[in-house]
């Protein structure tokens, strides 16, 4: 399955911020053992492109890893090497859109306005990443997709439990979560683990209803 599809099927996207190469894969599992099988690792965290390593390595097909907050073409392509499959942006970059396309990976830039969205949408993006989505609320998401319905379009910034159906509701395909689902430095016990698959299954649970 292609990895835009994969995300489409899945909604959910971890994002997950400050993790470290000791934890990163405990943190992939117990997000897969609570239903969510996509990780957003970002690409400002220190050693990041060890860890999307790491996490194809060890989790293999089980779940889908991608970098964000990728800025420039070239984090873009360093991405890609260490195996990444996914690139997501917080702003739109046309260079590192084709970048990401000329080796054949998902693109997922960020946009807000409707002119920054259809813009991306036609250099070759994949999904757009509406950022920051909390700025104007699920409304505006249902807005930007009336006139844009054939334009894939994922969420981040400020969803949560009590919003994402909201803004599933209004258009968007996926949803992007980072601090509300995954806090790696609050991560320090297997208790602490085992809270984090059943705050996953219960984000994965309001997929069903």
């Amino acid at each position: 399955m292609e990895a835009v599809d994969f995300i489409k099927a899945q909604v959910i996207v971890a994002v997950i911020r400050e993790a470290t190469a000791e934890n990163i894969v405990p943190i992939a599992s117990a997000l897969y053992d609570g239903g969510v099988k996509i990780l957003e690792v970002t690409a400002e965290t220190p050693g990041v492109m060890a860890m999307i390593e790491k996490v194809r390595v060890e989790l293999g097909d089980k779940v889908l890893v991608g970098a964000g907050t990728v800025l420039d073409p070239e984090t873009a392509r360093a991405a890609i090497m260490a195996g990444s499959q996914f690139i997501v942006s917080p702003s739109l970059n046309t260079e590192t859109i084709k970048m990401t396309k000329r080796y054949g990976i998902a693109s997922i830039p960020g946009a807000l306005t409707p002119t920054e969205i259809l813009t991306a949408y036609e250099n070759g993006a994949d999904m757009i990443k509406v950022f920051p989505a909390n700025a104007f609320g699920p409304g505006y998401i249902k807005n930007i997709h009336g006139p844009f319905p054939h334009i894939p379009l994922m969420v981040t910034g400020g969803i949560n439990e009590s919003n994402m159906q909201e803004y599933i509701g209004g258009g968007a395909l996926a949803i992007g979560v980072g601090g509300n689902l995954v806090n790696p430095k609050n991560l320090n016990s297997d208790e602490d683990y085992l809270t984090l698959t059943k705050k996953a299954l219960e984000y994965t649970a309001l997929l069903n209803k």
